[in-house]
């Protein structure tokens, strides 16, 4: 069961008030939006909201993973996104007020700070050059999902792979700011294909072709780097 907890503590909301959303804002006006939030706690595995659920507010990862994907009627899941501290999401439904676009689940327990849609509006009509800001999320989005869209389209299953690895080690290592941690990929075989819309299968067997080659090591649900040059050339490959 996820559990509600008064938004008191100050440390608590420092990776809600480091958002890039609101790093822009006068802090005054971002500690008065930030005020209203609350926090909730998620256990791994729990659903956060559904596809089609009402989307009456934003959250902020505080800390642990979110994943946020599309699920078919028979049961095939892709995933859009991979959230971490520090990451909003769920305010394109919160600012239009309609359903949500996609499912959200907790991949491991995590913290999240909730901002409800009266709360946020009524903050914007205060001040409405945070609407900037705002529109740079979007965009964001709109960049990533494409991006990934064109992957799955164009790219063979190698450098669709390549490209994820690269990618989560890359903020990984914003967040972490060391790349001994950056290179070690804590995702399973089955999360990686939901990822780049393949099956485990041809994850596992791309994945043992570059273990032989050196290139990564699998070990106890872990992927780890071992020659990020190799990964980057396979990264390029387009055919």
């Amino acid at each position: 069961m996820a559990s509600t907890h008064p938004a008191t503590s100050r440390n608590a909301f420092r990776s809600f008030e480091s958002c890039f959303l609101f790093k822009g804002l006068e802090p005054a006006h971002r500690d008065a939006l930030v005020a209203r939030a609350r926090l909730k706690r998620f256990n791994a595995g729990q659903m956060i909201f559904l596809m089609g659920s009402p989307g009456d507010s934003m959250m902020a990862v505080l800390n642990g993973k979110v994943r946020i994907s599309l699920s078919s009627a028979g049961g095939k899941e892709i995933v859009l996104a991979t959230l971490q501290e520090g990451e909003v999401f769920g305010e394109i439904a919160m600012l239009d007020g309609k359903e949500r676009t996609a499912d959200a689940q907790a991949i491991t327990d995590c913290d999240l700070a909730i901002l409800e849609r009266r709360n946020v509006l009524a903050f914007l009509e205060k001040h409405p050059s945070a609407c900037l800001l705002l529109v740079e999320v979007f965009c964001q989005r709109m960049r990533l999902t494409d991006e990934r869209i064109g992957e799955v389209a164009m790219l063979q299953l190698p450098a669709r792979l390549a490209r994820a690895l690269l990618r989560i080690a890359n903020e990984q290592m914003v967040l972490s700011n060391a790349m001994d941690q950056a290179l070690t990929i804590g995702l399973s075989q089955r999360e990686l294909g939901n990822l780049i819309g393949a099956a485990r299968e041809p994850v596992n067997k791309c994945l043992s072709v570059w273990q032989r080659s050196g290139i990564v090591q699998v070990e106890d649900g872990r992927i780890i780097i071992l020659n990020r040059d190799k990964l980057e050339k396979v990264a390029e490959e387009a055919d």
